[in-house]
């Protein structure tokens, strides 16, 4: 047996210098990469991603009907010019009312008219506008937030996918140098063709998880390019981010700084409350109108000694609405609904903000339990393999013991990757849900 065992060590040590897994050095990042920190990435995504960019150009819409609606305070002023030809000695004619007397004529002037009051009504609509415009800005911080998560989503996964990636390459490495240092052995007829076909079986299969790896790092490429807000495909050389904190024991705190900060409750609260003001307003349409009216001008031209070349007029004109069918009823009645509507849809996001914070509060408080579980697995599924190389070394066992070994550390590895950088991609979906995704 010592002979046995001496030849064997002899072999290996002439056909290559271990059995160990090979320790790679981190690749230089190839030419045409885009080299990208996560805050880089932030940023980029903020300035050029098209949904925030409508966001803003809806504030800014929204923000124009402020003023839409203060105009009705402010005079209006007309400017007028109007000519006439006609029979003067025409009295009557079809239709409701007629001319008493109609005139060749060539006018100008100006109509100024004044409100004086409309009941609130103007006043409710500004306080409206007004409020529909800070719906649209917590829309649009909504907006951002969403972009940020989903960079922040698709930085991670990228990450994860470029660990696995070298990962892959250093199993394969590892068992190439395995499959060279066996077929040497079942050459001085040390070991058997079983032995071979096992450690290729396993380099074939280590090739198929580098081709799965690296497509995985396009897809997530092209995910982090739709993040960004970019449309040229580009390869990302990402910096390496640290772990967040842990999560806090329970979710209730949460609760409240989730309610308190999440902007499209804010959004929605707003909203209701432009309904409720818009109720006040189609309210105000059933009571009385005051509007001061003035007119003023000439008539250069005018085929009558008797009418004055020159006209003014000033009036005070109330406007009393009493029948028109039920319209204005119908208008308030619409809008109280609407308010109630708004007012129920405030408390369903609320209920549903509830339940995403103590959903993403529990898949975060997971994650971070699998970061010690994976790193433990890690460490014995190593210490199993250094022991199966020492076994194998020394004839004590066979080939399947060796390679299950080595799939269990491959899989350990990428066990321990996913805990990593799923538990900063769960941490940031829990800020998003906090409102607190900056």
């Amino acid at each position: 047996m010592r002979i046995h065992t001496a030849a064997v060590l002899s072999v290996i040590l002439a056909a290559t210098p271990a059995f160990a897994q090979p320790q790679s050095a981190a690749p230089a990042a190839p030419s045409g990469t885009t080299k990208l920190t996560l805050r880089e990435a932030e940023a980029l995504a903020l300035k050029n991603h098209p949904q925030v960019l409508a966001a803003q150009n809806a504030v800014s819409a929204m923000n124009q009907r402020v003023p839409q609606a203060r105009s009705a305070y402010y005079p209006q002023l007309e400017g007028d010019v109007s000519g006439s030809q006609a029979n003067p000695h025409a009295r009557l004619g079809a239709g409701y009312l007629n001319d008493s007397s109609l005139f060749d004529r060539l006018g100008q002037g100006i109509t100024l008219t004044q409100l004086i009051t409309d009941s609130g009504r103007t006043h409710n609509l500004v306080e409206t506008s007004k409020l529909q415009a800070g719906a649209a800005q917590q829309s649009y911080q909504a907006t951002r937030f969403d972009v940020l998560l989903s960079v922040n989503q698709a930085y991670f996964a990228s990450l994860r996918a470029q660990a696995t990636v070298k990962v892959a390459l250093e199993t394969v490495e590892s068992r190439r140098l395995l499959v060279d240092q066996v077929t040497e052995l079942y050459n001085n007829k040390l070991r058997s063709l079983v032995d071979v076909s096992f450690v290729s079986v396993n380099l074939s299969q280590a090739k198929l998880l580098l081709l799965q790896a690296q497509d995985e790092v396009q897809e997530t490429y092209a995910e982090l390019t739709r993040a960004l807000g970019a449309q040229d495909a580009a390869a990302y050389q990402l910096a390496d981010e640290p772990l967040p904190p842990s999560p806090p024991a329970n979710a209730d705190d949460l609760v409240k700084q989730a309610i308190a900060g999440r902007p499209e409750l804010a959004s929605l609260q707003l909203n209701r409350d432009a309904a409720y003001r818009f109720e006040r307003a189609e309210a105000d349409l059933a009571r009385p109108n005051v509007n001061l009216m003035g007119v003023g001008g000439a008539l250069p031209y005018i085929n009558s000694s008797n009418v004055p070349r020159e006209y003014e007029a000033v009036a005070v004109n109330v406007q009393i609405p009493v029948l028109n069918g039920g319209l204005f009823r119908a208008r308030r009645e619409e809008a109280h609904y609407r308010a109630l509507e708004a007012d129920q849809r405030l408390r369903d996001a609320a209920d549903s903000v509830v339940r995403d914070v103590r959903s993403a509060w529990a898949a975060a408080s997971v994650a971070y339990q699998r970061l010690d579980v994976t790193a433990e697995l890690l460490r014995q599924a190593t210490l199993s393999l250094d022991l199966a190389q020492q076994r194998y070394q020394l004839g004590l066992s066979n080939i399947v013991e060796l390679s299950q070994a080595q799939l269990n550390v491959t899989a350990a590895e990428i066990e321990n990757l996913n805990a990593k950088y799923n538990y900063q991609s769960q941490y940031a979906a829990l800020q998003y849900t906090l409102g607190a995704l900056r």
